[in-house]
């Protein structure tokens, strides 16, 4: 009879086993952690799509242009605002040399080739020489794809359409051409009008004609 109520003492070291399953039961919960990580990287992957697409300045004419009303007032008043001006001193014969200089820091801010148009007073720019040698059709044809830079002599610079940076190589040719070459560039260029060459020459023939 003194056995019997050792007997619960062996379902005490039963309990033994019932701890293990419990601290087993404690493995199973870390595994649902690692199953929503792998589904947050994706998400702040979305967002890099978005990254390509910064020409916001395109929705913003987009916008513009799917309203008629303001978008018709503000065209006028892009095209009569006076663009903004820059000389470059440089003689005659650096004249080219510096309107390319300042065609790579005009790319290297970030604008695009085909808002850059180039005139020269003097000479042809040697892309316009070589291009004009296959034909004229095929020479204004890649002035009217407008996807690059596009190098006119003043003489035909009638033609070419505006753009919003106009660059003028002051590098040689008579005082009229000078003054024709200026002022069309005035004309053409949207926001921005640089001329490479002698001072006194470009103020006096901006301050006459322009």
């Amino acid at each position: 009879m003194p056995l019997i109520p050792e007997e619960p003492q062996i379902h005490e070291s039963a309990q033994g086993p019932r701890a293990t399953p419990a601290s087993g039961r404690t493995a199973p919960t870390p595994r649902p952690v690692p199953g929503p990580r792998p589904a947050a990287p994706p998400r702040p992957g979305r967002p890099g799509p978005l990254r390509p697409t910064p020409p916001v300045q395109r929705t913003q004419r987009d916008a513009t242009a799917g309203k008629p009303g303001p978008s018709n007032t503000a065209a006028p008043a892009a095209a009569s605002a006076t663009p903004q001006i820059q000389l470059i001193p440089a003689q005659a014969e650096g004249a080219l040399d510096a309107a390319e200089e300042a065609v790579d820091l005009l790319l290297d801010s970030g604008r695009a080739p085909g808002d850059v148009l180039v005139l020269t007073t003097g000479e042809p720019h040697p892309w316009a020489a070589h291009e004009l040698s296959f034909g004229e059709d095929s020479y204004w044809a890649q002035h009217d794809a407008g996807d690059d830079i596009f190098y006119a002599d003043a003489a035909v610079a009638d033609r070419a359409s505006s753009r919003p940076v106009v660059v003028v190589a002051v590098n040689g040719g008579p005082e009229t051409a000078a003054a024709t070459a200026l002022s069309l560039a005035h004309s053409r260029a949207g926001a921005l009008l640089i001329v490479c060459g002698d001072p006194q020459r470009i103020n006096s023939v901006l301050g006459a004609g322009v």
